[in-house]
């Protein structure tokens, strides 16, 4: 019998039992983004990397503020949000060359919300093939790059300049 070893789950599966701060809400010390894998905070929306990705790549945007649905937002906060999306999807394609994405939003936890109280969006870069028998039969997903790996690889795309993204916090 083969054994994966994957030692990095465990935080994943503790993770529900750990109070804290919410993992959406950027603070000021911007010396942490690096731990906390936030590529990008900006006036109105954060972007940074899901820690338990479904495939490398995978980007987590929110709002600053702290709601829990569309509602809640301001025409700007979703003017902002759905811009920095945008972006998110034309950095990821410029770094990593996917072949398509998956964009969504879960609301409530019966819709897959893992973090109800602060809305986020997912993106997913998808590649022909990226799903495989060890997704389908095992359950278990085989991530190719090491995510710090990632995060370096991204985080100069969201530090460049651009007027059409708003200003940096």
């Amino acid at each position: 019998m083969m054994v994966l070893w994957a030692p990095w789950r465990m935080e994943y599966i503790l993770s529900d039992q750990q109070e804290g701060d919410c993992i959406f809400c950027p603070g000021e010390n911007r010396g942490e983004d690096e731990s906390r894998l936030i590529l990008h905070v900006g006036h109105l929306s954060m972007v940074m990397m899901n820690r338990f990705p479904y495939i490398n790549g995978h980007l987590l945007v929110a709002p600053v503020r702290h709601v829990r649905g569309l509602e809640l937002l301001s025409q700007e906060e979703k003017l902002d949000l759905l811009t920095m999306v945008s972006r998110s999807v034309e950095v990821l394609k410029q770094a990593m060359s996917p072949e398509g994405f998956n964009v969504g939003l879960n609301l409530g936890r019966v819709a897959g919300a893992g973090v109800e109280e602060h809305m986020h969006f997912h993106i997913v870069p998808r590649w022909n093939g990226d799903t495989n028998y060890m997704t389908v039969l095992g359950e278990v997903r085989v991530i190719p790059e090491h995510i710090v790996e990632t995060y370096h690889k991204l985080l100069p795309y969201y530090r460049k300049p651009n007027d059409n993204y708003g200003g940096e916090k």
